[in-house]
């Protein structure tokens, strides 16, 4: 466990590196867009750095001057030479290693003595010291040394130690020095203590010579320091730059010594586009990381959301923005669309905001541009919702075209610069907006949803078809298991609902999550025949287990042979966690009366824990269903019993830990399970049997009736 954390930190870490070098990299790029078609319009032989040159500058007169550009390049190639500078070695480091050395001897000595601990409480008590790293074999060899083997080695380990710290060591040397150890121990040793020396001095060497930070520094600038300028000579008709290359900073500072520099009116350019472009970044950022459990802060998703804004960026400020009717028939609001229906309405939003505030920045009409993109588009989101039918996209498009055309009114009725045949034209192209806007919308989340994987409404009501083709697998050769699955997603469905959960997800995910035990379905009981229940008793309980194991795997393959999005075959997996197949295991520690000889991991479930609110609802309705359709509740009492018996166990097994399901979620779900089970198991009555004459002499009148009819 101590091994995993570290590793997850750090994973973590270098997610959140590359997460802020693609957000950096998008700004960039977002920040040619910004500025590349003003620059690209301007009528001007001056170039910036990083700019593509359109045409060759020749030196008009020969000219010398201090390059800085050649001179900083100088400087920083001598410092970058100068070695890093370490202290000498501190002798204060060393004592106190061997002080720490002395007291861990002085401890094991002790614990070694203790005529009153068992060999086990010895290794116990050894295993405490921090520094002390031995296996479980080395330990019980440590104590079953006599006092003067051990001795021998607390002595050699105390001189052995002594000998390399008073060495110079860095902190790039510690793998060589604990390598050559061996060569410094007592030949008289046996190689057993031998190896026990060098694994109880190696956690004791550390560096005696630390690095300076300070003297380095000192050094590198000293370095830089002692670079004398360097001037450079341009001769006249000389090329300062040619057609098509990219400007640099040397080009730049050639095209300045003749007065040939950027413009002024450009540093505004790029001052205040860089300054959107920054902001917009920040917020961007603080609302990602406000959201980091969402499933578009995932790496993949976040490089195909800025592939998706920047598409859209650029097409509007290469092709649309500098027109006349071309903004208003750009279907902007098919971006925001998309992201509302593959991840949610806030982020939808929040993005669109984005993209609006950047697209319509510096426009002439940026008040009217950014109001016709953004109101049609908010509403356009909230009627689609989660965009279930394709009738909900025509009706968003209807919806987008006509706020469109609203705002359009509002903008324009009283500007005296656009005529009725203006108005009737942007009206025209408003409604033509929201009908481009809708059918995008309808595509792109298809291929966005493909790519990152993330279903789809439409495509969660398209598998949740009882006629799809691993349904009816599942209905022809597991009846019992489909209807089990159907009572489970009732279960789950209505408790998603009340804790807004995707109630959508959770009912497909229920479908198909026993989808494996269709492929050996005699095996589970559901599946059997009622007088003919077979518990497996008879058999291996390590096999049993196996099998009933299996199905979460076999479901996995069945969902990937007929192509279920990951989301749902994350039901397959996570409706177990890391639970134990509980009747196998407590039979096979009854089989050999204790669990000495019991491998726990033979009847484990692969897992992982469920890691969505959705996943976890379906682990607790199916373990609640089982344990309903197994005790058959006939009160109340016993209802809740159920439920608080599955609740239990799942919390205090620690498979809820990776949700962000709250107390508050559980206390609503449990009163949701209790309503659903409440109304299955209420009490029938009993029907009276008819008496056999009154029977035979009822359908002798049913049968004359007929046949007088």
């Amino acid at each position: 466990m101590t091994n995993q954390v570290p590793k997850k930190e750090k994973r973590g870490a270098t997610e959140g590196a590359i997460k802020v070098i693609i957000l950096i990299a998008t700004c960039a790029l977002a920040f040619g867009a910004l500025v590349m078609p003003d620059l690209l319009n301007q009528q001007t032989q001056m170039v910036a750095v990083g700019e593509v040159s359109s045409q060759e500058i020749l030196a008009p007169y020969s000219v010398t001057f201090e390059s800085r550009v050649l001179t900083d390049a100088a400087r920083e190639t001598a410092a970058a030479a100068v070695q890093a500078v370490y202290l000498p070695p501190d002798p204060d480091i060393a004592r106190a290693q061997l002080e720490k050395l002395g007291n861990a001897l002085y401890f094991i000595t002790t614990v070694k003595n203790d005529s009153f601990s068992t060999p086990v409480q010895k290794v116990q008590d050894l295993k405490s010291l921090d520094d002390l790293r031995l296996t479980d074999a080395e330990y019980i060899d440590l104590i079953e040394l006599d006092e003067q083997q051990w001795q021998a080695i607390g002595k050699e380990a105390s001189r052995l130690l002594e000998v390399v710290l008073r060495e110079s060591i860095r902190n790039n040397q510690l793998g060589t020095v604990k390598s050559n150890l061996p060569a410094s121990v007592d030949y008289s040793f046996p190689s057993e203590q031998t190896k026990m020396i060098i694994s109880i001095v190696s956690p004791y060497i550390v560096p005696t010579s630390l690095f300076s930070e300070e003297q380095t520094q000192a050094a590198r600038e000293q370095a830089r320091e002692d670079v004398e300028p360097i001037t450079r000579q341009i001769m006249a008709g000389e090329v300062l730059i040619r057609r098509g290359e990219i400007v640099s900073q040397g080009d730049l500072e050639s095209l300045n010594a003749f007065g040939l520099g950027e413009p002024t009116d450009r540093a505004a350019i790029l001052l205040s586009n860089g300054a959107i472009v920054v902001v917009a970044g920040l917020v961007v950022f603080l609302y990602y990381r406000r959201n980091r459990k969402q499933t578009f802060n995932q790496i993949k998703s976040i490089l195909m959301i800025a592939l998706f804004f920047l598409i859209f960026l650029y097409l509007a400020k290469f092709l649309v923005m500098d027109r006349t009717i071309l903004p208003y028939l750009f279907p902007i609001a098919a971006f925001g669309l998309t992201l509302a229906i593959v991840f949610n309405l806030e982020f939808g939003i929040f993005m669109t905001l984005i993209m609006v505030s950047l697209t319509v920045f510096g426009h002439t009409r940026s008040t009217e541009l950014a109001v016709f993109y953004l109101l049609p588009t908010i509403a356009g989101m909230l009627v689609l919702g989660r965009g279930r039918r394709v009738s909900a996209f025509l009706f968003s498009s209807v919806v987008i075209g006509f706020f469109s055309a609203v705002v359009i009114v509002a903008f324009r009725l009283g500007d005296t610069n656009t005529d009725w045949i203006g108005i009737a034209t942007l009206i025209g192209a408003g409604l033509f907006n929201g009908v481009a806007s809708g059918t995008f919308a309808l595509l792109l989340q298809n291929i966005l949803a493909f790519v990152l994987d993330e279903p789809t409404a439409l495509q969660l009501m398209d598998i949740s078809r009882p006629d799809h083709p691993l349904l009816q697998h599942i209905l022809t050769n597991a009846p019992g298991t489909y209807q089990h699955s159907l009572q489970v997603s009732n279960l789950a469905e209505q408790a998603a609902d009340a804790i807004g959960a995707d109630r959508l997800l959770v009912r497909v995910g229920a479908l198909y999550h026993d989808a494996g035990k269709a492929e050996n379905p005699t095996f589970f009981v559901e599946n059997q025949v009622r007088d003919k229940v077979d518990s497996h008793d008879n058999e291996d309980p390590t096999v049993a287990a196996s099998t009933i194991i299996r199905h979460v795997n076999d479901g996995v393959a069945l969902a990937k042979k007929y192509r279920l999005p990951s989301r749902v075959i994350d039901f397959m997996r996570e409706h177990h966690g890391s639970n134990i197949t509980r009747y196998q295991y407590n039979q096979a520690l009854q089989l050999v009366e204790g669990d000495e000889d019991v491998d726990i991991k033979d009847f484990v479930y692969p897992g992982p824990s469920p890691r969505s609110k959705e996943t976890a609802l379906l682990m607790l309705a199916d373990g609640t269903e089982a344990r309903a359709r197994a005790n058959t509740p006939r009160s109340d009492d016993e209802i809740l019993e159920v439920i608080d018996s599955v609740f239990e166990v799942v919390q205090g097994s620690g498979q809820l830990d990776n949700t962000d399901l709250t107390l508050r979620d559980l206390q609503t779900i449990k009163r949701s399970f209790f309503n659903t089970l409440k109304q299955s198991y209420h009490p029938r009555i009993k029907y009276p049997e008819t008496p056999k004459k009154a029977a035979k002499s009822s359908a002798t009148e049913v049968s004359q009736s007929s046949s007088s009819s």
